[in-house]
């Protein structure tokens, strides 16, 4: 559906007022100014959850246990039955929770009994919350009722570090068969969407102009732009941002042009942000003139939305990363997680995702959405790079290279 052009993305009431059952206590961080993401806490959205998933979960209502899904083994139902024992699952995730809400309430429709407690962070906050729970269920204390079951980021490398150091549940979901084999790792980390990292611009600024097409277009457009356009390009902020630390890791993997281009965006004074949402809006709203190495997801929706806004996937290469989801090898309700991650990856879960506020792309190509990663390879064109869910992403997390890359980037963009 379209809407007319708003200066920046509409929000949804805060997460918990959009359930029936009542929430846990809200996470720190709630009243931050919106340059910086919200932390929320979203729960027991049953009420609404039978209203998106009305067809699915209808047969349900009148059974003493959801049944076990299509094509799973039978012995999947004594999981579901530890899960409804359970009756919860914490979720901790870098999603926005208005982009999860439609997930939770399709879960919580074909589990009732089941409520998700889903937590809001960025990337850090999720990553360095999650090492500090670990260190107190070391010390011997025991889990709170928030302590995470399932960590859900867009930080890549940082998913794959914890996983390698041993927090993560293995678990051989029934799903994995309708995953690309570049999207999980040792069954204990998956990949759940299909994302490019693009650059975006507000068409208005670009009237008459010709739209650059690589990293070496881009910086020279930048040079012979840099008096006009001084305060007025954005990136991420590598330095607190997971997701934008990752890609700027897997640019400079790939040559020098990333360099030459970190000095062309320095030159132009580039505003730096930890805000993907917040980014986008001001582009849209003409306050920035481009942003470089965005996700696409929430442009592309925009875009369909009226926003004068574009995007451009470079034809040298165009990166796609995926969020990144695992169960905690110390979680309070592994057997809810299982059924999360599971409906996650599933065909239904994948749908909703598609069809969320921001139109996430899908791992899977045989979803009931035009939102697949087929459908983004024919629209964006075929340099799509998908970076791996595995082991290659370790490299990015040595504290010595990551310390000396950080470096490198303020002297480069330093201007």
């Amino acid at each position: 559906m379209s809407a007319p052009m708003v200066p920046a993305l509409r929000k949804l009431p805060p997460a918990h007022a959009l359930s029936s059952a009542p929430a846990g206590p809200s996470a720190p961080g709630t009243a931050a100014p919106p340059s910086r993401r919200r932390r929320r806490v979203l729960a027991g959205a049953a009420a609404l959850g039978a209203a998106w998933s009305a067809g699915l979960s209808a047969p349900l209502r009148a059974q003493s246990a959801p049944p076990v899904p299509p094509g799973y083994p039978q012995s999947y139902a004594e999981i579901i039955a530890r899960a409804l024992r359970e009756g919860a699952v914490n979720v901790h995730a870098s999603t926005d929770a208005d982009i999860a809400q439609p997930l939770v309430s399709a879960f919580e429709a074909r589990y009732p009994g089941i409520r998700v407690r889903y937590r809001e962070l960025n990337t850090v906050e999720l990553n360095d919350g999650f090492l500090a729970e670990g260190a107190r269920l070391a010390a011997g204390e025991p889990p709170g009722a928030e302590t995470a079951d399932v960590l859900w980021s867009t930080a890549m490398d940082l998913q794959i570090k914890l996983v390698n150091d041993g927090h993560a549940l293995r678990y051989a979901s029934p799903e994995r068969a309708g995953l690309p084999a570049w999207a999980a790792w040792r069954d204990e980390a998956w990949g759940t969407t299909f994302e490019p990292a693009v650059i975006v611009y507000n068409r208005r600024h670009f009237a008459g102009m010709q739209t650059p097409r690589s990293r070496t277009g881009l910086a020279r457009l930048l040079q012979e732009n840099t008096p006009r356009w001084r305060q007025r390009v954005v990136t991420y902020d590598v330095e607190k941002s997971g997701v934008g630390y990752l890609l700027a890791q897997q640019d400079a993997r790939m040559g020098d042009e990333f360099w030459y281009l970190a000095q062309a965006l320095g030159r132009c004074g580039v505003q730096l942000s930890a805000s993907t949402a917040n980014m986008i809006e001001r582009i849209a709203s003409g306050e920035f003139v481009m942003g470089y190495n965005l996700l696409g997801s929430y442009a592309l929706s925009l875009m369909e939305r009226g926003a004068e806004i574009d995007v451009i996937a470079p034809r040298d290469y165009t990166l796609v990363m995926s969020r990144v989801a695992f169960i905690a090898r110390r979680a309070a309700h592994p057997n809810a997680a299982r059924l999360w991650l599971d409906f996650l990856l599933s065909r239904a879960g994948q749908t909703v995702l598609g069809q969320s506020a921001s139109q996430l792309y899908t791992i899977r190509t045989d979803t009931d959405s035009v939102h697949t990663a087929a459908a983004l390879a024919e629209r964006l064109g075929y340099a799509l790079k998908p970076i791996s869910v595995g082991p290659g992403l370790l490299a990015a997390q040595d504290t010595l290279r990551k310390r000396a890359f950080f470096a490198r980037w303020r002297d480069a963009t330093r201007g």
